[in-house]
Order: C-alpha cells, then structure tokens, then sequence
C-alpha cells in the first residue's frame, strides 16, 4: 500500500502540475477581445491591484450580492487556506518557523472548513438559480471535499495516526525515497480523495481558483476613452483589412 500510495502522488503531483501550468498559459495567452470591466471599476493599475486584492481576499463582490453565502464561501476558502498551510510540515524535515505558528490555527479551521462545504452544498440544493444550474459533478466535488474534510477531523478526533512517520513518507518520496506509511481507514479515504482532488483539478471548475486573476470583468483598467483597447489579432486583422 505505501508503494501504491506513493506511485498514486507522483502521479497526480505530475498530473496537477503540468494540468495547472497548460491551464494558466492558456489563460495568460487569450487575449480579452473587449474592455469589459464590471463598473465601478478602477481607472489605474494600482487600483486594479487593490480590487482584484479585495475580490480574492474577504470575495467583495460577493459579499455585496448575498451576505450568508458569502459567510459560508468565505469560511470554507480561508480555512482551506489555513489547513494546506498547516499540512505543508509534512513536506519538511524541519518545517519553517511560520508553519509551526499556524498549527493551531490550521486545526480548529478543520471545523470552519466543514461547516463552510454544509453551508455551500445546502445553497445548491435550496436558492432556485443556483439549483437550476448546478451539474452533478458540482455537487459531487462538494461531497469529495467534504469527506477529505472530515477524514481529517476524524483522524484529530477519534483515530490519531503516526504524524512523524507520515511526514518521513512524504519527504521520502519528494527525493524518490520510499518509506512506510503507517495507514488506518480514514486515512487511506483522507490520501485517495486528495490525490483524486489533485488529479481532476486542471480539470474542473475549481480552475476559478488562479482564473479569477485572468478575469477581464476584475483586471482591465476603466479606460477605454483615454486608451484604446485592441488586442493582437484583432490588430492584424485591421492591419490585413488596410
């Protein structure tokens, strides 16, 4: 099983990498063909920064349309936050001084991030438009975080695994080392459903995750009077018609 785990995870990692990095190009190379930024927008650099800073940091955007999905969006994003910065130590021999502070801050969010996915999974089901045009995998990706989620809570709870010998596995095999991995069941549910999540990431629609900062609506400056907005082809295009 650690040789199948271990096989699993340089696999998605490869997988999850280069996904992500095809993905971001993609987004980086597509030129927006209008100016349309959603108004009131900026009409400077540096007030796009500061806008696309409050959209991916307390979601302003949302919080303006509807406060009790923000509250439960906003809880589940910045206790994710906080467990993936809590779980970097397994990835350390000696973790940095910033991940030894968040520990205790990264346990509680467990609980935050929990009640976050409730909050969002019961949005798809009881607001009309959102029901409407939800898929199943969205509900489905709801659920797959949820039980990654609470695997880790029982694992705090109630089945407390060996951490030490969890991190000699996973510093061992980001050098191609292989260790034991000391498994019990939720565990081995907690291990499968992430590497499931880092496989089907770069393709899915949690990809809003680094395209909200290639949205058009929140990163173009409100200037299309003072500047005209034409991009490459269709540049050429104007070029060829002369």
């Amino acid at each position: 099983m650690s040789t199948f785990f271990a096989i699993l995870f340089w696999i998605a990692t490869l997988v999850l990498v280069f996904g992500l990095g095809f993905k971001i190009r993609q987004y980086w190379v597509t030129e927006a063909p209008l100016k349309i930024p959603t108004t009131p927008a900026p009409i400077t650099k540096l007030g796009v920064v500061y806008r696309m800073a409050k959209e991916v940091i307390i979601f302003e955007s949302l919080f303006k349309s509807n406060k009790w999905i923000w509250l439960f969006g906003w809880m589940f994003h910045v206790s994710l936050a906080l467990v993936l910065m809590r779980h970097v130590r397994y990835f350390q021999q000696e973790p940095w001084f910033w991940v030894n502070i968040i520990q205790p801050f990264g346990k509680y969010a467990a609980y935050t991030m929990v009640i976050g996915l409730i909050g969002l999974f019961v949005r798809r089901i009881v607001v009309d438009r959102v029901r409407y045009i939800s898929s199943p995998s969205d509900y489905l990706m709801l659920i797959m975080l949820f039980f990654i989620g609470f695997s880790g809570l029982m694992m705090q709870l109630l089945i407390r695994p060996d951490i030490i010998a969890i991190q000699q596995f996973f510093t061992g095999i980001m050098v191609f080392n292989l260790n034991g991995l000391p498994l019990n069941f939720p565990l081995v549910v907690h291990l499968l459903l992430v590497a499931l999540l880092m496989l089907i990431f770069p393709f899915s629609k949690l990809l809003h995750a680094p395209g909200v900062f290639f949205s058009p609506t929140r990163n173009q400056v409100d200037n299309p009077r003072e500047q005209r907005h034409l991009s490459k082809w269709a540049a050429k295009l104007e070029a060829n018609n002369k």
